[in-house]
């Protein structure tokens, strides 16, 4: 199958040398990302690790009750599927893509051996992993602690950094779902921004008109999150 995007549009694999890019690229294989579709349930075997390159994928922590709530967002900065290079056979959550596009898999088995095998491959994917664990770990302060209005910024403004455009399409249910929150929370917290015209939002779709003014408005964790992909990737990436 043909896609309209190279590989390297993903920052891990566009961070690769070339020798060892050129390992890699017979065993990626392109997919269509459509929304909704779910790569991973939790304790589901892993087959693929996926590598977005304009596509969204949530991590969602999934609740006995069937409640859930977003942990980490994944897009052309990253992968998805780090328990494969740490030891794990198995997700520990779910795994659905959020903002349809493209991607590339590869198969997990492949994936653990160029880990082990090849030092600078393991060293990029770990210091990856280090940033998606603070990611993770802001997520969780931040619906602790900020108000939800903040919290909103903070997930439009990820969710912007991995696309190439100024537009998400995105409904409000499905933002409560991933923040955990209520529908009429997100209603309040996006009428307000609009008010501000921070962004313009209608049936679906929501399109930033002021960045500047969406990083101001939103909490600090938006930053420490930034901040620690920036080291380790250049700019370009972002």
């Amino acid at each position: 199958m043909d896609i309209p995007y190279s590989p390297r549009k993903n920052a891990l694999i566009g961070a690769l040398p070339m020798e060892e890019w050129l390992r890699l690229i017979s065993h990626l294989e392109p997919v269509v990302m459509q929304l909704g579709d779910v790569l991973y349930e939790p304790d589901q075997v892993l087959r693929y690790a996926y590598f977005p390159v304009n596509s969204i994928v949530s991590l969602l922590y999934v609740m006995t009750n069937g409640a859930s709530a977003e942990i980490a967002v994944i897009g052309n900065e990253g992968m998805v599927g780090t328990p494969i290079i740490l030891g794990s056979q198995h997700s520990s959550c779910r795994a659905v893509i959020q903002s349809a596009g493209y991607g590339f898999r590869i198969k997990a088995n492949l994936l653990r051996q160029e880990f082990k095998t090849r030092p600078t491959i393991a060293s990029l994917l770990l210091r990856y992993t280090q940033a998606l664990i603070t990611q993770i770990t802001q997520t969780a302060v931040c619906n602790r602690h900020c108000v939800l209005e903040k919290q909103l910024c903070r997930w439009l403004l990820l969710s912007l950094d991995r696309l190439e455009c100024s537009e998400l399409i995105m409904t409000q249910e499905l933002i409560a779902n991933m923040l955990g929150v209520r529908r009429e929370g997100v209603t309040e917290a996006a009428g307000k921004l609009q008010k501000e015209g921070l962004i313009s939002y209608s049936r679906g779709h929501i399109e930033i008109l002021d960045r500047t003014g969406l990083e101001l408005k939103s909490c600090e964790c938006y930053q420490v999150v930034r901040k620690e992909y920036e080291q380790l990737f250049p700019p370009r990436a972002f």
